[in-house]
C-alpha cells in the first residue's frame, strides 16, 4: 500500500500517506496488545490482579463484587477475541495485498513483452513499406521502358512499310 500511495499524484499522496501512517500505528498498537494478552504470564498477572482485592475479604465478598469480577473477566475474554479476529483480518489483508502485487507484476511483464513485440512488428512494417515503395518505382520505370520499346517498334514497322510501299 505504501508503494502504491507513493506513486500517486501529490495531492492524493499526502492524505493517503497520512492515513497509512495512522493505520500502521494502530496495527503496531494492536500487535503489542495481542502479545500482552496472549502471553501466559500476562493472563495470570491480570487474573491475580483482579482477584487480589477479593482475597483479603474472601469470606465477606458480596454478589456485586463477584458480578463485577465475572464481568471484567468476560470483557477481557471479549477483548482477546477481538484482537485475535483483528490479527486474522490483518493477515488475510496482507496475503491479499501480496497476491495483488504478484498479479500486477505478472501483468507488467506481459505488457512489457507485448510492447517489445509491437516494436519488432513496427520495424518489420517499416521495412516492408520501403520494399513495396521500391517495387512500385521499378514497376513504373519498367512500364515506361516497355512503352517506349513498343512505340519504337511501331515506329520502325511504320517506317519499313512506308519504304516498302513507296
Amino acid at each position: 500500500m505504501d508503494l502504491e500511495a507513493r506513486s500517486l499524484q501529490p495531492s492524493v499522496k499526502a492524505t493517503l500517506l497520512a492515513k497509512l501512517r495512522e493505520y500502521k500505528n494502530d496495527l503496531n498498537n494492536l500487535k503489542t496488545e495481542v502479545k500482552r494478552l496472549t502471553s501466559p504470564n500476562a493472563n495470570l498477572a491480570a487474573r491475580d490482579e483482579l482477584l487480589e482485592s477479593g482475597m483479603a475479604d474472601a469470606m465477606m465478598a458480596s454478589a456485586d463484587q463477584k458480578g463485577r469480577l465475572l464481568m471484567s473477566t468476560e470483557r477481557l475474554n471479549q477483548s482477546t477475541d477481538r484482537i485475535k479476529e483483528s490479527r486474522r483480518t490483518m493477515l488475510e489483508t496482507e496475503e491479499l495485498g501480496v497476491s495483488i502485487l504478484q498479479d500486477l507484476h505478472q501483468q507488467r511483464q506481459s505488457l512489457l513483452h507485448a510492447h517489445n513485440t509491437l516494436h519488432g512488428v513496427d520495424e518489420n512494417v517499416s521495412k516492408s513499406k520501403k520494399i513495396l515503395t521500391a517495387m512500385s518505382r521499378r514497376m513504373s520505370r519498367n512500364k515506361w521502358i516497355i512503352g517506349s520499346i513498343i512505340a519504337s517498334l511501331v515506329a520502325a514497322i511504320i517506317l519499313i512499310l512506308y519504304f516498302k510501299l513507296l
